[in-house]
């Protein structure tokens, strides 16, 4: 194991003590409730208040999340829903599961996220929604997407699984869509100790589906009554005290991370010309989930940081429409053509109908920013990339 890991194996060690006393605690609770009782109730109204979202549903993923809130939509077979081609595979498969149709867009090759030019490009007369996707450490463009989508009646469902606690233009992360969705696996900023996840929405019919699908579309009040034809997203009890628990550290944690980030940036500024692209500089839209680098000789700085026993990690090396599991969807005329106006000879990418996001998966590098990570160590980390290049 590198001496310092890109997954912390320590992650809840400081909170051991807590999780054992949280299992006994519900374990011998008198109710014997174990799902969806009043502390997963607790954790909703404390998102809920810390986010400003008129509701907070908790679900067993981002995944599930996504999934909910595409079919809180009623979206299904006949529509389509356009979604980045660099990025998590749930955006896609969420629409996919669901008998309708992701349409990949590509990605701005420097920040990793939906191209809101290429968003507009891709509209049809069967585009019910747009779902932009947070990724590393910048949030997606969504005043621009945002825009895009009233001008065209579209329903937003803002990915944000690893921004929560990202704040842009004011408007904290979740908050931009008609759904957001965060998610707690266990390394994103505000990770748990298994898995979990939330939606968020202002509106109240959205809000009762979402929470009936979660619970084989009941309603939480007649039992074996079933309004909708709905899924199993509960949330888990234990886990809801323990994210109780973590909430009051979770702003130095996040602030942490931000400092972190902001002492890469700086040391990897003058890297520029030497191949390496750090991501932009400031807070405004930032949630430094990940710090990743784009390298133009990933191969050889990440076997020199493994030398320095420095864990990295390669996201999305192959782009989602590229990938087996969406050949069906990935070659559609309508991608492939816009695909091929958007690309040029010059560009990153090369002749890929999704240049940005082939860049991405060829070049992206992430280095460890866990928020215990000690001052040395973030120094023996930077220090280590800008000896690659001397």
């Amino acid at each position: 194991m590198a001496t310092i890991p890109f997954f912390p194996p320590d992650l809840f060690e400081q909170d051991r003590q807590a999780m054992l006393d949280i299992l006994f605690e519900v374990g011998t609770d008198a109710e014997q409730r174990f799902i969806l009782g009043r502390r997963t109730a607790e954790l909703e109204e404390a998102l809920r208040q810390m986010t400003g979202a008129g509701h907070a549903v908790a679900c067993s993923s981002g995944t599930g999340g996504l999934n909910l809130a595409v079919q809180a939509l009623d979206i299904g077979p006949g529509d389509e829903v356009i979604v980045p081609a660099f990025c998590c595979q749930p955006v896609a498969s969420s629409v996919a599961n669901l008998g309708a149709t992701p349409v990949f867009v590509d990605v701005d090759p420097h920040t990793m996220v939906m191209d809101p030019e290429a968003v507009e490009r891709a509209i049809t007369e069967r585009t019910r929604a747009v779902m932009p996707a947070h990724v590393f450490s910048i949030m997606a463009d969504m005043p621009k997407i945002n825009k895009i989508a009233e001008e065209h009646g579209l329903t937003v469902i803002e990915d944000a699984a690893v921004a929560q606690g990202a704040v842009l233009d004011g408007v904290p992360s979740g908050r931009w869509g008609h759904l957001g969705v965060f998610s707690f696996f266990q390394v994103k900023a505000f990770g748990t100790a298994g898995e979990g996840g939330l939606v968020l929405t202002d509106d109240p019919e959205l809000a009762s589906r979402v929470r009936m699908l979660r619970n084989h579309g009941q309603d939480g009040v007649n039992r074996f009554l079933h309004h909708r034809i709905g899924q199993n997203s509960r949330f888990d009890e234990v886990i809801a005290a323990f994210q109780l628990h973590r909430l009051p550290g979770f702003e130095e944690r996040l602030e942490r991370r931000a400092r972190i980030a902001d002492y890469y940036t700086e040391r990897f500024a003058p890297l520029a010309e030497r191949g390496v692209t750090a991501p932009p500089a400031g807070r405004n839209g930032r949630c430094y989930y990940v710090y990743s680098l784009l390298a133009a000789r990933r191969g050889d700085l990440r076997a020199w940081l493994t030398e320095k026993e420095i864990g990295t990690h390669v996201y999305y090396p192959v782009p989602l429409p590229e990938q087996p599991a969406f050949s069906r969807f990935g070659n559609r005329p309508g991608v492939t053509e816009q695909g091929a106006r958007a690309t040029d000879a010059h560009q990153p990418g090369g002749d890929s109908p999704w240049p940005g996001a082939q860049y991405a998966s060829e070049h992206n590098l992430a280095i460890p920013i866990w928020p215990h990570l000690t001052d040395a160590q973030v120094e023996y980390i930077a220090d280590s990339v800008c000896e690659f290049f001397d």
